[in-house]
């Protein structure tokens, strides 16, 4: 089992050479004692953050330490990097620079693969809007599938029924978009009307748009000479 030190939020000296305040200490038996004296002083302390450098560097040190802080307000000790030899954090770095090129390469073909799959998605959102209110124009059909599945938004498009394509989910983008873009509803929120006050106020005017959507719109002047 790794030692643990502990990161000090009080002026602490250590119980041997009397030296501090300490940054670093190991606890032995209830003694705060400082790395030298408990034979840590050798490692080099190594932040938390790249997880590829941390593991390989832990890997290649035959002996580390977890560095630790206690966090007051969770009432726990929360871990901030690790100690480790200084040749293998050398080592470490110089096999992360080696293959960071290649996880670049891996991370630009994810890119690509999400950013595919979002427009493929975005289509067949748009496209439902349209078989449920055939009277959307195209535009705002594409523009609220966009808003609607934006990655990471937590909007419904990103929900399981929305990537579903749940009729409902749909539904819902579809008003939220009208009572934003159709209606004056921002600026009541704006003017400091409740949320659900202002939504009763304009549900008939959101109503009305979008029964005009659910009717499908003229085929045009051609259409109609024939």
């Amino acid at each position: 089992m790794s030692p643990v030190v502990f990161e000090s939020v009080k002026p602490i000296h250590c119980a041997d050479c009397r030296r501090g305040p300490l940054r670093h200490l190991v606890r032995e038996a209830g003694v705060p004692r400082c790395l030298d004296c408990a034979d840590l002083g050798h490692l080099v302390y190594l932040p938390r953050g790249d997880a590829a450098l941390t593991r390989r560097s832990r890997e290649a040190s035959a002996l580390y330490a977890v560095v630790v802080r206690f966090h007051r307000r969770r009432r726990r000790y929360e871990r901030l990097g690790l100690l480790v030899e200084e040749a293998a954090l050398a080592h470490a770095e110089r096999a992360c620079l080696a293959d960071s090129e290649a996880r670049a390469r891996r991370r630009e073909r994810d890119r690509r693969r999400r950013e595919a799959e979002d427009t493929r998605f975005t289509a067949a959102f748009a496209a439902e809007i349209v078989r449920l209110f055939p009277g959307c124009p195209a535009g705002r059909a594409v523009a609220i599938a966009r808003h609607a599945s934006l990655r990471g938004s937590g909007r419904v498009g990103r929900t399981a029924a929305g990537r579903a394509l749940d009729e409902t989910a749909v539904s819902v983008a579809v008003r939220a978009a009208v009572r934003h873009t159709d209606t004056e509803y921002d600026a009541l929120l704006m003017a400091g009307v409740p949320r659900f006050t202002a939504r009763a106020r304009l549900a008939a005017q959101i109503d009305a748009v979008l029964d005009g959507w659910r009717t499908a719109a003229p085929a045009g002047p051609a259409a109609a000479a024939s």
